[in-house]
């Protein structure tokens, strides 16, 4: 039995799960409503304010599948109860950041600056200049767009230049050295 599937999830107040035939499973909350596609090999039973997924055979599919279906759903649970954050960072003469519309510009010591479109479903945020902080319910979408505004410019090793996560430590390098 997965370790990860066999934990029941439950549902705060305020939060319905529903399930349909198609296997859609809904999940609303205060901050908005999310939906996620399973597998047939995964079968959702509720009661009252608990949730528990079980596999329907022994087969290493289902197995695999049943532990991320129900990490799924408590991801889905917890953003529309939370939400989801992530704070990006970055270092460098001239770097900037502002907000346009729905677009991110970067300035980050290319020729020109990086306009990336946020996502519909996601939240960006510049803070003093050098902060980005980007949110919402759906912690794939959060997450992918933070990714991608992390490979604009990766931190370089040696001075500490780029963008990164606000908690990511960056292994410094020593320059070269005068014998």
């Amino acid at each position: 039995m997965s370790r990860v599937g066999k934990a029941p999830i439950v549902l705060p107040q305020g939060v319905e799960l529903s399930v349909n035939n198609e296997n859609l499973a809904t999940v609303k909350g205060p901050l908005g409503q999310l939906q996620q596609q399973l597998d047939s090999t995964v079968k959702v039973e509720k009661e009252d304010n608990t949730v528990v997924l079980t596999r329907k055979n022994e087969s290493n599919d289902a197995k695999a599948k049943h532990g991320l279906y129900r990490a799924l759903i408590a991801n889905m649970v917890e953003g529309v109860t939370k939400g989801y954050k992530k704070s990006l960072v970055f270092k460098g003469v001239g770097y900037k950041a502002a907000m346009s519309s729905n677009k991110l510009i970067l300035n980050v010591g290319y020729s020109h600056p990086v306009e990336l479109e946020a996502i519909d479903g996601i939240k960006v945020e510049v803070q003093k200049n050098n902060q980005i902080d980007i949110s919402g319910i759906d912690k794939n979408l959060v997450g992918q767009f933070a990714a991608n505004v992390r490979n604009v410019r990766p931190v370089e090793p040696y001075h500490g230049y780029g963008i990164k996560y606000i908690d990511e430590v960056v292994m410094r390098k020593e320059g070269k050295t005068a014998k």
